[in-house]
């Protein structure tokens, strides 16, 4: 997946635009090509590395939803109750981190 900055989006439509007039008057469109190719290749980069970051963040949020339950079974008394509230926020934070992950899907 492409991630594009509002500066790379706008220059990209600029660029079809022109390459597009440029291709109506049958005129050589290969710079206009070639920098739409840059763009894309920066974007396409930095979207792999959010995809990545992403995952990671989904596997820190399952590792902390695990060490709360074990937490959980190991609680007795006021303990539990603090103890459940947490496998809460941290079930919720794995619900909320899969689904921003997979944006990047």
């Amino acid at each position: 997946m492409r991630s594009y900055t509002s500066a790379e989006r706008r220059q990209r439509a600029g660029l079809v635009w022109k390459g597009a007039r440029q291709a109506i008057a049958d005129a050589d469109t290969s710079s206009y090509d070639a920098q739409i190719a840059k763009l894309d290749a920066r974007a396409e980069e930095r979207g792999a590395l959010e995809a990545a970051a992403a995952n990671r963040l989904v596997e820190q949020a399952r590792h902390e939803a695990a060490a709360a339950k074990a937490a959980l079974r190991a609680a007795r008394g006021k303990d539990r109750a603090a103890a459940q509230d947490a496998v809460r926020k941290a079930e919720r934070r794995v619900r909320d981190t899969e689904q921003a992950a997979r944006r990047y899907r």
